[in-house]
């Protein structure tokens, strides 16, 4: 078995067999060691890495798994290796850039059960589900929900209803959201401080709700992204304050580099709509059409007001695409 003990969970938090239904050590097994290598001059490598490394969950006979995108956008490598040290390389099915969720495929033969799909809509708060790493139980977390409710990142990303988890696991990118019944019901995108909400401190994780993957999976497999008409994309980094969403950097070469905005703006209005947080803001952005659009900003910068018209572009545009094996 490998596994880095820094990612270990504590044993006292690890789950037992006894108090699930199902058989916890099969179910554990599902979940492997995910290793990617992203070439130099790829978009994300800057702020994502070269080296990549997380979990991904087999969720199908012929070694097809699911993982965060994160990990695998524009990787030119992947390795997936299981609970007993087996591993074998994979290559990129594609990536959801709504969703957030990724698609590996094994070129060879995993000796590992996979998990059948489940509905996260049926998740209640309070439920105790089981957040996996690879390893085994030492990759394991007993958890249970915290809250379900809508998540903005500062990277133009939002979902609707995402899934909170407490405690926090140690090595969360990729790890399987296991249900009651044994399910996959969610795949782990962030460590999150305020996993209650509504400013209450609780360290805790974010999962991504596997029902998104239903609508996007057979696009993922014909064609490496969703058909679905892009969204628009600004290039901003863009972070929640108590005046309103601030720009707190800007994609090199990007839409909103281009547009002059600058570090420190304070967005004030989309299209001629007051924001108040980052949630209003990508609403209103993706709300004036698709990639491509032309979006209105009303800043704020020293004091001053400024406006800007930022030419939306498609993001996947810049990102290498997987290669087709």
């Amino acid at each position: 078995m490998t596994n880095h003990p820094e990612w270990e969970v504590p044993e006292g938090l690890r789950p037992e067999p006894g108090d699930f239904a199902f058989d916890l050590d099969h179910v554990l097994n599902a979940v492997v060691a995910l290793r990617a290598e992203v070439p130099d001059d790829a978009f994300t490598a800057s702020v994502l890495g070269t080296e990549r490394a997380g979990n991904a969950v087999l969720i199908d006979p012929s070694g097809l798994a699911v993982t965060v995108g994160y990990l695998v956008t524009e990787a030119e490598t992947v390795w997936l290796t299981t609970n007993d040290g087996a591993a074998c390389a994979a290559h990129v099915v594609g990536y959801d850039f709504a969703s957030g969720l990724g698609l590996v495929q094994a070129l060879g033969r995993l000796d590992a059960p996979h998990l059948e799909l489940g509905d996260a809509a049926s998740l209640r708060e309070g439920d105790t589900v089981v957040a996996a790493g690879h390893g085994g139980r030492a990759g394991a977390l007993e958890a249970y929900l915290v809250s379900k409710r809508e998540f903005a990142g500062y990277w133009e990303y939002l979902l609707d209803e995402a899934l909170f988890t407490a405690p926090a696991h140690p090595h969360w990118g990729g790890s399987a959201l296991i249900a009651p019944d044994g399910i996959l019901v969610g795949v782990g995108s962030l460590l999150v401080e305020e996993a209650r909400g509504q400013g209450r401190k609780m360290q805790g994780n974010m999962f991504m709700p596997i029902d998104l993957l239903h609508g996007v999976r057979e696009d993922l497999m014909l064609h490496g992204r969703s058909t679905r008409p892009p969204r628009p994309w600004l290039g901003t980094y863009t972070v929640d304050t108590e005046a309103g969403p601030v720009v707190a950097g800007l994609a090199p070469e990007g839409p909103g580099e281009a547009a002059g905005l600058e570090s420190g703006d304070l967005v004030v209005e989309v299209a001629g709509k007051r924001v108040r947080d980052l949630t209003e803001m990508i609403r209103a952005a993706w709300g004036q059409g698709n990639a491509g659009v032309e979006i209105a900003l009303t800043l704020l910068r020293g004091g001053e007001v400024m406006r800007a018209i930022v030419q939306s572009t498609d993001r996947a545009a810049r990102l290498k695409r997987p290669r087709l094996h």
